[in-house]
């Protein structure tokens, strides 16, 4: 090899380094703020309270049954007991090769860890029900939830009432439009459910540390259906907003402290998005932080509110923008009550719309009193 052949590989491999270093360079501070933002979505259901419900009233219940197979099922019996409207969850075996197993055999026999659901249908719908079951799972990942894996850890939605089928399409076409990839969530009729052992039933009452792949406290949080809610197209968003909410929620502009219309009322309601209505934040977690905004330590429900890196004015920030209108709101900060999670919602109030307390049912919010 000549010296100059070897002068040109030595300074390919130098560019070759720098280019690494500079890609690697460009890459941690995103991913540096998707760990950021991994962590606000944790704190913000790491304080969730239980919802008190009301003793099921079985006499006057329409009670209806679904199947739901979403990994372990330890986890996914222990959050569906907490959703207010289920009367009664139970784990077992699904849609396997045979008509009997028992935990030791289920890979063999190819059943499913499931959890038959049962629920009232005069407190909660179907659609409210596949909705937390969505918020728990991963629905692209084949036999694989959280750290287990294997054909019994795979995702499937149960039914033995044909008249669910209608409600269960929908929901599945709703998901599938929000991934390019296929669902992999079963979707059949149930052929047979054998109940777990007993040592499974009750498994995290029984055992409160015991392992779960999901955060069940996010059973707490009322699942807020992104169909009701629509966003208006340009032109109809300008014609029905000010000027300055214009500004605020579609350029991502802000309002001056101390001189807007929230930052200082603590009235009983929730504040919804000023441009489709949909619910994002609660009453009960608007605190006085001293910043001249309206501070919130969490979204009324995780699933209302999305995140991204905000670089602007020379500053790394976690702004917050609603889902369905994609709104900007404003951004969320680390300083916030400790006792609450840590986080403090710096929301503009030109971005929010507060309907009280005593409004909230005629102006169909009625569902989410509870939370405020």
């Amino acid at each position: 090899m000549d010296h100059k052949m070897k002068w040109l590989l030595f300074g390919g491999a130098v560019l070759l380094v720098l280019g690494l270093f500079v890609l690697g360079s460009r890459m941690m501070p995103t991913l540096k703020n998707q760990s950021a933002i991994n962590q606000i979505k944790e704190a913000a259901v790491s304080q969730a309270e239980p919802v008190k419900q009301k003793k099921a009233d079985l006499k006057n219940a329409n009670l209806k049954h679904i199947y739901l197979a979403g990994g372990c099922f330890w986890g996914v019996e222990e959050y569906f007991s907490r959703v207010d409207g289920v009367v009664d969850a139970v784990s077992g075996y699904a849609n396997g090769t045979s008509e009997t197993t028992k935990y030791e055999l289920i890979s063999q026999t190819k059943h499913a860890e499931t959890v038959h659901v049962t629920y009232d249908a005069n407190k909660i719908s179907l659609r409210e029900v596949l909705l937390h079951y969505f918020r728990i799972i991963d629905p692209l990942s084949k036999n694989k939830q959280g750290n287990d894996r294997g054909v019994q850890y795979r995702t499937g939605v149960y039914y033995k009432d044909q008249a669910d089928v209608e409600t269960i399409d929908k929901v599945f076409d709703e998901q599938k439009e929000k991934f390019k990839e296929p669902l992999a969530v079963e979707k059949q009729p149930l052929k047979h459910f054998i109940k777990a052992e007993e040592y499974h039933q009750d498994y995290l009452k029984k055992n409160p540390n015991g392992y779960c792949h999901i955060n069940v406290k996010q059973a707490s949080y009322p699942v807020i259906d992104a169909s009701k809610y629509k966003k208006p197209s340009d032109a109809e968003i300008k014609k029905k907003l000010s000027d300055e909410e214009y500004a605020v929620t579609q350029k991502n502009d802000t309002e001056r402290a101390f001189s807007n219309r929230y930052w200082d009322k603590f009235d009983a309601g929730i504040y919804v998005d000023v441009v489709t209505g949909e619910p994002l934040f609660s009453s009960k977690d608007k605190f006085e932080s001293g910043c001249g905004w309206p501070s919130f330590t969490r979204p009324i429900s995780p699933d209302v509110a999305t995140y991204k890196e905000d670089k602007s004015f020379n500053m790394t920030r976690t702004e917050v923008r609603s889902r369905v209108g994609n709104s900007h709101l404003g951004h969320v900060f680390t300083d916030g009550p400790k006792d609450k999670g840590g986080l403090r919602y710096c929301i503009n109030s030109l971005a929010i719309h507060f309907i009280s307390k005593d409004q909230m049912e005629s102006k169909g919010y009625g569902y989410l009193l509870n939370y405020v």
